[in-house]
């Protein structure tokens, strides 16, 4: 997989360099991303990291003209990219960082933009934002119950009765 991986961001560094594109630089930086996760060593993860967030960042200011939710799918991927960071060093700038580029899309109603902001919130420790997040998440058509009850962040919360009840009211 990693070598198929691999293999793709050469291509698609090749392309970068005849013509980029909003949509190229999403990929780019999603490849990135997959490495980070393929690997078995904290200093290459923070090597993807800082590739995938120059990538993302860049393409978020270069490209003005782009559609909502191209914008939206840059801005998912640089969280994203953001919370991994968190996960490998606790550093809570990152949640913060994640917040400041998600919630101006938060009134898109994007049920992910919810989701990313309810786990950078829980990581800061804000829980009364953490469950405002939660029941916008909730409150989505597009929601994914299992992935939230399976989401590690969220599972401290699983004793808390607001979140019970939360869970319990989308249930039926």
């Amino acid at each position: 997989m990693s070598k198929s991986v691999i293999q793709r961001i050469g291509e698609t560094d090749q392309m970068y360099l005849e013509a980029n594109s909003a949509e190229l630089a999403l990929e780019r930086g999603q490849l990135r991303l997959t490495l980070v996760e393929l690997s078995q060593h904290k200093s290459e993860k923070i090597h993807f990291l800082h590739e995938a967030i120059a990538l993302l960042e860049q393409a978020r200011i270069e490209f003005e003209d782009i559609d909502t939710s191209l914008y939206v799918d840059l801005s998912l991927a640089l969280a994203h990219a953001y919370m991994l960071y968190y996960e490998l060093t606790h550093d809570i700038k990152f949640a913060t960082i994640t917040q400041q580029i998600l919630k101006p899309l938060a009134h898109l109603k994007q049920a992910n933009v919810y989701l990313i902001l309810a786990y950078a919130c829980k990581c800061k420790k804000e829980l009364a934002l953490t469950r405002h997040w939660l029941s916008k998440y909730l409150a989505c058509t597009n929601k994914d119950l299992e992935m939230l009850l399976q989401h590690s962040a969220f599972q401290v919360l699983k004793d808390e009765i607001w979140f019970k009840e939360l869970i319990h009211e989308h249930l039926s």
